[in-house]
């Protein structure tokens, strides 16, 4: 009776992973090695989608472009998260204000976040330029050189991911011994001394969670840079990452097979960086 009653709670949830979780992972699989449309049916073509992605030029340059963006987002996005957890960490008179300040932006939808960065960063009468031009400094093409726009985009990402970096470090750092850092400023230490020596290597879990996912995000950036720049990775192909080809490939080119190998590519880089990033930690650990 027990047996039954617990399968019919699980049953649901169980049909929701094969529904919107393991059907999906198969068809791309599936459609990865076939040639289709959306019209017409498909044609099997085996591993040409793979072949063709491995001397595609495009793809070269989404690579390069994702790695240099996932660079520019995961380094500031864990010293910053780790600062701001560190701060709000701290019992303080109005702290809660400064928590519910640094928070908003996750409340915030990503697309609507980065059509407002877009007038932020506007030429000639962008809020960021004004602000550069008052305390003078030349102002930036920040959504018209392909340089700077990767650059611009590295921040908009930031400015959303730090918020949930912070909970997660501020949790972990919420639970550590406080008599660990009697005990430290007992011995002498400073508070940069404790913080090296006491809290990074009692979070080192959740910070190489925060690692993970911040890579994760990067590599599987879309809406921010297809809101930023119009959906074409511009200017020129400063802001084509392998979020934008995918999105090209499947609904603009409508090459839904290459898009489908293109994601299983993904994937598999992926799956790459964590569980090197796993092995690191866990050497670490040891």
């Amino acid at each position: 009776m027990r047996t039954r009653a617990g399968i019919r709670f699980v049953a649901p949830n169980l049909a929701a992973v094969g529904v919107f979780l393991l059907f999906p992972l198969g068809f791309s699989l599936y459609l990865s090695f076939h040639s289709w449309d959306l019209f017409s049916p498909m044609r099997f073509v085996g591993l040409s989608n793979f072949r063709r992605l491995s001397h595609d030029p495009l793809f070269y340059i989404a690579l390069r472009n994702t790695a240099l963006f996932t660079l520019f987002t995961l380094v500031p996005t864990v010293a910053i998260s780790l600062g701001v957890a560190a701060a709000l960490n701290r019992k303080l008179r109005g702290m809660g204000i400064f928590r519910t300040l640094a928070f908003l932006p996750l409340a915030a939808s990503t697309v609507a976040m980065a059509v407002v960065w877009r007038f932020l960063f506007a030429a000639d009468d962008g809020l960021v330029n004004r602000i550069l031009d008052g305390v003078g400094l030349a102002q930036v093409p920040w959504l018209s050189d392909p340089n700077w726009a990767l650059v611009a985009l590295s921040i908009v990402t930031v400015w959303k991911g730090v918020p949930f970096a912070t909970v997660i470090l501020l949790a972990a750092m919420q639970s550590v011994p406080e008599n660990l850092y009697e005990a430290g400023r007992i011995d002498g230490a400073g508070a940069l001394r404790r913080f090296r020596s006491i809290t990074v290597p009692l979070i080192r879990g959740p910070l190489s969670f925060v690692f993970v996912i911040t890579i994760i995000n990067s590599v599987q950036a879309f809406d921010q840079a297809y809101a930023l720049t119009d959906g074409n990775g511009g200017p020129e192909t400063g802001t084509f990452v392998l979020g934008i080809m995918l999105f090209e490939n499947a609904f603009r080119f409508y090459e839904v097979g290459y898009a489908a190998a293109l994601a299983w590519v993904m994937f598999a880089l992926l799956l790459v960086l964590t569980l090197i990033q796993l092995w690191l930690s866990r050497r670490e650990d040891r």
